[in-house]
């Protein structure tokens, strides 16, 4: 089998298509192929397939393919025109590569398999490219992704925000709490942000929505209200947030009783700030019995600490009315501890308990949600940051988009 033979297989290529001529270059450590076409060919127009002479060629271009024998390979070659009747003079659609990729189409593909499994300057570094190179192959693959999703409503979504950078700059994330994927991709987090997604939707495909779980940013439940059917037995207000600000709430005691405590000589809370973070069951063995120890010399963190755990108890409770019973009682509890930073969170509970109340119908959380969040997270740290918030958003899509990235071979 001679060059010309082999590379017309290794393309791909079927007739008319022929290679002219491989060149190696040892030198500079690549080979060039350029394919041509047989003598009076007839090619398909791009957009109605009719068969027609050609009309002429453009300038030659180039290819980057798989590397063959250890060296870099690029595909040249003029593109024919034809001049169709309905459709006037096009570029013939090329086998071996995508219209106005610099890549074949099977280099397109291998390089997306590395670029899923290293960060992209490793990427780059592996494929012979700049990162600017694989940042293309990266935003041609997301491009055609989200040109092939057929939809991006599911029956229960997520909503959070995602910081790009510091300083207030967010967007916001919308999740297919199912399947664990990225639907859409919003900047800021302001209410306008979630309604841009609702607006890219269909009356039915809103109505298909069964519940969208979130934290308590007012925004998100502004758009919710504002574009679903019957919204406040769709949101649903996520418990892990709702835990973190009565978590918070007991740092805060913490603090204050520890300013007085110190006022008097007395540093028995010095150091024990991690120790009321966890849940009950969840205190390490090592530290059970000084924390125990502590919780008996300190009135108002102890009383905090378990008014938090207490809450906890509301979510194992199978029925919605009962849940409901169960909060009143913990709310008049945690009302009359004269604790301010927890009788704030408490009132702020109350105030959106609705939106808490629907988890007994629905039962979602936004851990597919955070999980997300935090392979976002994931992303950014493995990149060292990005240097522009479309470069940050295309690596989301490209990873957790689950998107149809590959370009599709003949």
């Amino acid at each position: 089998m001679n060059d010309n033979q082999l590379y017309f297989d290794l393309l791909g290529l079927t007739t008319p298509w022929i290679v002219k001529n491989v060149r190696w270059d040892m030198d500079e450590g690549h080979i060039d192929v350029f394919v041509g076409h047989s003598r009076g060919a007839k090619m398909s127009c791009p957009e109605c397939g009719d068969f027609l002479s050609l009309h002429d060629h453009t300038k030659e271009r180039s290819w980057r393919h798989l590397d063959t024998c250890q060296l870099q390979t690029i595909v040249h070659a003029s593109i024919p025109r034809v001049n169709c009747a309905t459709h006037g003079v096009l570029q013939v659609q090329v086998p071996w590569a995508e219209p106005h990729a610099r890549f074949t189409i099977l280099f397109e593909r291998f390089a997306i398999d590395v670029l899923q499994r290293c960060n992209q300057t490793k990427a780059a570094e592996i494929l012979g490219l700049s990162f600017d190179g694989a940042h293309h192959i990266m935003e041609r693959a997301v491009t055609r992704g989200l040109l092939r999703r057929e939809t991006n409503v599911a029956a229960h979504i997520g909503v959070d925000e995602k910081a790009y950078k510091k300083g207030h700059s967010y967007f916001t994330v919308v999740s297919d709490l199912d399947k664990g994927i990225v639907l859409d991709l919003q900047d800021d987090r302001k209410q306008s942000s979630l309604d841009a997604y609702f607006n890219s939707q269909t009356k039915e495909e809103k109505s298909s929505i069964e519940a969208v779980c979130m934290d308590m940013w007012e925004p998100f439940s502004l758009s919710v209200r504002s574009n679903l059917p019957d919204p406040e037995s769709k949101i649903v207000l996520d418990r892990f947030h709702i835990a973190k600000h009565m978590v918070d709430s007991v740092n805060d005691v913490r603090k204050q009783e520890h300013r007085l405590l110190l006022g008097e000589g007395n540093r028995t809370l010095t150091g024990s700030k991690y120790l009321w973070l966890f849940n009950e069951e969840n205190i390490p063995d090592d530290k059970k019995a000084n924390f125990d120890l502590i919780r008996n010399l300190v009135n108002k963190t102890a009383r905090a600490w378990m008014i938090k755990e207490m809450l906890r108890n509301l979510w194992t409770y199978k029925s919605k009315a009962w849940a409901k019973k169960y909060f009143e009682r913990w709310y008049s509890w945690a009302i009359r501890s004269r604790l301010d930073p927890v009788k704030k969170v408490a009132k702020m509970i109350k105030n959106h308990l609705n939106g808490i109340l629907n988890f007994f119908d629905h039962r979602l959380t936004s851990a597919g949600a955070e999980g997300i969040n935090s392979r976002i997270q994931a992303i950014k740290v493995a990149a060292r940051g990005f240097r522009t918030k479309e470069g940050f958003k295309i690596a989301i899509w490209f990873h957790l988009g689950g998107l149809e990235l590959y370009p599709r071979t003949s």
